[in-house]
């Protein structure tokens, strides 16, 4: 009950869209309106009860004049597993939705056209929200395939490229089909700014990753996975090597043959506590 008070609580509507629903009173459409931002929001509360269920850290639920976004505080060290239901919980939440309405068509208790506008906005926010694009659930569901197989920056980077990709050939089936749509417009124009923010941001991102794992006390890592190295290689670099849903052990390889072992742990720690920004991983093996 608390955990959904605070999600309640988190919503935050977007001063715009107060403009845009006076619009909709203008010109009639405000009921149209109102089943868009219905659905909408629930969409977006699949995705923070999900996230509230595991504990997340909500920063807020944003409903936008063209959408919605539920903000977390969480930088990427959650399992793979959980993340993808927090995602996948938005998207669910249409299958439900459409059931219903048509549980209420069949009994007559609602119009044959307030139906049909319910169906059509559910299959819309749903197909949209699919697409491979960050940070549409689509795109953040290609984040996590590609973070099984790779390290963070390197998944993080093909995310973009892949959603800007894809962004672009929506773009020219847009030219095609509907040119004069504005509504679609502001959101490309408002997904390539999300995008070309997400780049420019990246090594941000990847150094918020790896804060977050070095002071995280929640994390649980189910698999190891060995990182091996050469003792000149830089710490910087063994750190890009590191993935999602792995604990790492660096097994370095000296220049007689043998070999060392660090903790994932100890590199963090010389990283950030030691200041140790351009050393190499095998300066890490003798005392300070």
């Amino acid at each position: 009950m608390t955990s959904m008070l605070t999600v309640l609580k988190s919503i935050h509507i977007h001063p715009l869209l107060w403009l845009v629903m006076a619009f909709s009173i203008w010109t009639a459409h405000f009921i149209e309106l109102s089943l868009f931002l219905f659905i909408v929001m629930m969409h977006e509360l699949g995705h923070a009860c999900a996230a509230a269920f595991f504990s997340w850290r909500i920063k807020r639920i944003s409903l936008l004049p063209f959408g919605g976004v539920a903000e977390v505080d969480e930088h990427g060290n959650r399992p793979l597993k959980e993340e993808a239901l927090v995602t996948l919980a938005g998207p669910l939440q249409h299958l439900w939705m459409i059931g219903l309405a048509f549980i209420l068509y069949q009994l007559s208790l609602m119009p044959e056209y307030f139906y049909m506008i319910f169906v059509d906005y559910n299959l819309m926010v749903l197909l949209f929200n699919l697409l491979p694009i960050w940070p549409l659930d689509g795109g953040k569901l290609v984040y996590l395939w590609r973070s099984q197989k790779e390290s963070f920056p390197i998944a993080h980077s093909k995310t973009v490229i892949i959603s800007a990709v894809s962004l672009l050939l929506f773009f020219m089936l847009l030219l095609i089909i509907q040119p004069f749509n504005l509504n679609m417009w502001i959101v490309i124009g408002f997904l390539s700014f999300s995008l070309f923010y997400e780049w420019k941001q990246r090594r941000y991102v990847f150094v918020r990753f790896l804060l977050e794992r070095y002071y995280g006390n929640k994390m649980e890592f189910k698999s190891l996975k060995h990182i091996y190295v050469h003792e000149d290689e830089s710490v910087i670099r063994v750190l890009e090597q590191f993935q999602r849903g792995c604990k790492h052990l660096i097994i370095i390889e000296k220049e007689d043959a043998e070999t060392e072992q660090l903790d994932e742990n100890e590199l963090l720690h010389a990283y950030f506590s030691e200041k140790m920004l351009h050393a190499k991983i095998g300066e890490l093996l003798y005392p300070y």
